[in-house]
């Protein structure tokens, strides 16, 4: 794989990294906000399959739908 794809699927797991970070962070807060949970929740997990898709070489969409992000990583397999 070219260097450059590497780098935009280091930066994709970066960006979910620091969703997930958020998130745990967010968690422990007295009264913490579910609804900004739950957002970077979704978005780490939308990163890290972009992520795998643009390793893969499968392109995407540009789409904030897990259920359409999971569908086209798991043509993946079927190669």
């Amino acid at each position: 794989m070219r260097d450059d794809k590497m780098e935009v699927v280091k930066a994709w797991f970066r960006k979910a990294e620091n969703d997930i970070l958020n998130a745990e962070n967010t968690i422990k807060m007295e009264k913490p906000p579910c609804d900004t949970i739950c957002f970077h929740a979704q978005q780490c997990a939308e990163k890290y399959l972009k992520g795998f898709l643009t390793f893969n070489k499968i392109n995407f969409p540009k789409t904030h739908s897990l259920e359409d992000l999971v569908e086209l990583c798991s043509r993946s397999s079927l190669k």
